[in-house]
């Protein structure tokens, strides 16, 4: 009996390997150098962001205190992701059990994050709009400081859930993950034990992370709207409207992208899945910054306070 339990766990999976992107060996190198391109950019956009809100005081408010939370949690989440995805474009990628679920937990753990800071700054949207002047006591120091302990708090529990529940997973024969990463569905359709518990956990967790963000932000913006209409001036309705714009802009891609990728069974995860996923685990972290800085005159300015600085200097 012994030896036959020991025969099973020789059997078990010690490492796996990612396919990749795309298996087509013409598109490998320029694939390559277009994902090293866009992690190379959104490293120098986040970081910088990031940078910039840290220098400059006048930025030192609560929408920038949120916003230089998601530069780091995108700087974060893209370098869990991006790099262990260009080795698959130049060799055969492996990676072992251990390594797998530790990327996992991070993803899990970033994307969470993304969805309650973007939540937080639809709450901060509507402080501002809809009741300017009690924004100093709603959106205070020690509330924003709670909020993003919150946000924290929420990714690294819904990771732990996450991976607790993947690591209860067996897996026996293949080894191959049909993916650039280690994501819940692959890994759910590669295991050789029944899932149906397991989907069940993440559709119950996922749907938690998605919808309580999603209902948020909805409410947030229905009040948003109501009191933007009810704005007298043309130019104080447009102001209302830009100031929502780029924030309208990042949510809708990373909730829309998202909701069609987890909340469905993992039975319905196809080939098209791969590049649905890269809107919110790689586009998304490279275009935020620039979704929240190219219209930004604050930012501007504090850019060009910034490099006038260093140039004196």
């Amino acid at each position: 009996m012994n030896q036959g339990m020991a025969s099973a766990n020789d059997s078990s999976v010690k490492e796996f390997i990612l396919l990749g992107l795309t298996q087509q060996p013409e598109l490998q190198l320029p694939l390559f150098f277009l994902f090293l391109g866009i992690y190379v950019v959104s490293t120098v956009g986040n970081l910088g962001l990031s940078i910039l809100i840290v220098l400059n005081p006048h930025l030192h408010t609560p929408m920038y205190y949120f916003l230089f939370n998601l530069s780091f949690t995108d700087l974060c989440f893209s370098s869990v992701i991006i790099p262990k995805m260009l080795v698959s474009f130049v060799k055969q990628n492996t990676i072992s059990h251990a390594e797998c679920m530790t990327q996992f937990f991070f993803f899990c753990f970033f994307v969470i994050n993304e969805f309650y800071i973007l939540t937080a700054m639809a709450y901060d949207k509507y402080a501002a709009i809809c009741k300017p002047l009690l924004y100093q006591v709603t959106m205070s120091y020690q509330v924003c400081h709670s909020m993003m302990v919150g946000v924290y708090v929420m990714g690294f529990f819904g990771g732990l859930v996450h991976t607790g529940n993947m690591l209860s997973l067996s897996f026996c024969d293949s080894n191959i993950i049909n993916h650039y990463m280690c994501d819940v569905l692959p890994l759910l359709k590669l295991s050789c034990t029944d899932t149906a518990i397991n989907e069940l956990v993440v559709f119950i967790v996922e749907g938690i992370n998605i919808i309580v963000p999603c209902v948020t932000v909805f409410i947030s913006y229905t009040f948003i709207l109501s009191s933007i209409l009810g704005i007298h001036s043309a130019e104080g309705r447009s102001k209302a409207f830009s100031t929502c714009g780029s924030h309208v802009i990042a949510v809708s891609l990373f909730f829309g992208a998202s909701i069609f990728m987890y909340l469905k069974p993992s039975s319905v995860a196809g080939e098209e899945d791969k590049v649905s996923s890269i809107f919110y685990t790689i586009l998304g972290p490279m275009l935020n910054p620039f979704i929240y800085s190219l219209r930004n005159k604050d930012v501007h300015i504090a850019l060009r306070k910034t490099l006038r600085k260093r140039t004196f200097n």
